[in-house]
């Protein structure tokens, strides 16, 4: 890690469970399982190598379209996960946030994330943001809405509305734009995430599916941030 820069802020997007799973002989949600382990490794290490924000793409707006068995199985994973988040964040001081559209969820989901969040909101480890229910247009209708509502009531007018109102009125308000995007499993799309945030983030897409990523992985893809020059988006000259 000697000479290398690292990004103050790395998403990612968690592709390939389902077709690892598959590759092996083993139902989806096996791969779901693995998936979930592996968030765990890669929040240690990720904050080890000196990334400050970590933010993985677990569930979209779109999921819910997949089949019944399959959304079913992996919202019993996310209720199991939240309570392995929180005695994971208690050991390594992970302030945890849930970005995306809440109102969609169960209720006793909404409330192990409400007690997550306000249990974590303190800490000064690794900053880890889980996108659950999240859309990027989704994200953007609602951000509009509280604005317009704000417009109708006399709060503000439209001229007052600047890049910054929008970023503070964004599930992201407070967290810093990724410098680094990283996708698994070879696809290349970013699939509806963080669309206002990756404006001048750097790409870097793997054939490796999450459940195998590891700290070897991460390194990579942050040897190639590292290969990109950041005033002009190009990549360095040697």
């Amino acid at each position: 890690m000697d000479g290398l820069i690292m990004p103050n802020h790395v998403a990612i997007i968690l592709d390939g469970n389902g077709r690892w799973a598959k590759a092996k002989g083993m139902p989806r949600n096996y791969g779901h399982v693995q998936g979930a382990k592996t968030v765990e490794v890669i929040c240690e290490e990720a904050y080890r190598m000196g990334i400050q924000y970590l933010t993985v793409y677990a569930f979209s707006t779109e999921n819910w379209n997949r089949p019944k068995e399959e959304v079913d199985a992996l919202m019993k994973l996310l209720r199991n996960y939240m309570k392995t988040c929180l005695k994971t964040a208690e050991k390594n001081r992970m302030c945890v946030r849930v970005l995306g559209d809440k109102t969609g969820l169960d209720e006793d989901i909404r409330k192990r994330i409400e007690e997550l969040e306000t249990a974590t909101k303190n800490n000064d480890g690794l900053h880890f943001q889980i996108a659950i229910n999240y859309g990027g247009r989704d994200e953007l209708c609602r951000c509009v809405q509280k604005l317009g509502k704000k417009v109708l009531s006399g709060e503000i007018s439209p001229q007052d509305i600047t890049e910054d109102m929008i970023e503070g009125h964004l599930d992201t308000y407070g967290i810093p734009a990724p410098d680094l995007l990283i996708r698994t499993c070879n696809e290349q799309r970013i699939s509806n995430f963080l669309l206002w945030q990756l404006a001048y983030t750097e790409f870097y897409f793997t054939p490796v599916a999450w459940p195998d990523f590891t700290k070897n992985e991460l390194m990579k893809a942050v040897e190639a941030y590292n290969k990109r020059d950041r005033r002009y988006g190009l990549v360095k000259e040697e």
